[in-house]
């Protein structure tokens, strides 16, 4: 049985964290690449790299960017802020895997929009800012909130970069995929079956809540076509 929740709120509120900062960096870089005049394949190649690469070696280069020793952990320390073993760190590398998922769904959902029609925007003379605001985002909620919630599920359910950049303290950095891992390697069979179907509800009720508010969502566009 399970007598510590710990890893469930850790797990929460890591993806709840990191699913606020994806949304904010996806929505922009699917907005850049989408009207980025050049370097537009290799630009999406950068921002899907994580997605493709093992969440280990995402963790790694983590750890190289974040690590005590880099320019940029020296600079995080001198000022006080420390990212290594510590629940922010579990929150960035969950905004490592799970960006990519935000960035191309979005960029997916922005480019099913009539290219017709931000074509005479912009020959109205409205900037690619107000373009972005006023014609792609409210044409492309059903995207952008499928893609926020398969965000939050990947996050929620990081690993191999977590347990990299964070690593396994119990109740401070241990969320409950790598409660699993550590139940396991205990031999405590009975605690990681119970983590993986709390792990599973909870991705079974997100996926259906997006395929439920999704529907919801093309039942009202087909009825203001007709």
């Amino acid at each position: 049985m399970i007598n510590d929740f710990s890893p469930f709120w850790i797990s929460m509120k890591v993806a709840v964290c990191a699913t606020a900062i994806t949304f904010v960096l996806g929505i922009i870089a699917a907005g850049f690449v989408l009207s980025a005049k050049k370097g537009r394949v290799l630009l999406d190649c950068v921002f899907s790299l994580p997605m493709v690469l093992p969440p280990t070696v995402v963790g790694f280069f983590l750890l190289i960017i974040f690590g005590q020793n880099s320019p940029l952990g020296q600079a995080l320390a001198s000022a006080g802020i420390y990212v290594l073993f510590t629940w922010q760190g579990a929150v960035i590398a969950a905004c490592a895997v799970s960006f990519p998922i935000m960035y191309r769904t979005c960029l997916g959902a922005f480019r099913q929009i009539d290219i017709d029609m931000l074509n005479a925007a912009r020959t109205l003379g409205m900037s690619e800012k107000r373009i972005l605001f006023r014609i792609i985002l409210p044409l492309s909620r059903p995207g952008i909130a499928a893609a926020t919630i398969l965000s939050f599920a990947r996050a929620m359910g990081e690993f191999g970069a977590t347990i990299m950049l964070a690593g396994n303290i119990p109740g401070k950095t241990q969320t409950m995929s790598v409660a699993i891992y550590t139940a396991m390697q205990g031999g405590d069979r009975s605690k990681a079956y119970m983590w993986v179907l709390i792990v599973m509800a909870i991705s079974f009720i997100t996926i259906f809540l997006m395929n439920m508010w999704t529907d919801r969502q093309n039942m009202i566009g087909g009825g203001n076509i007709q």
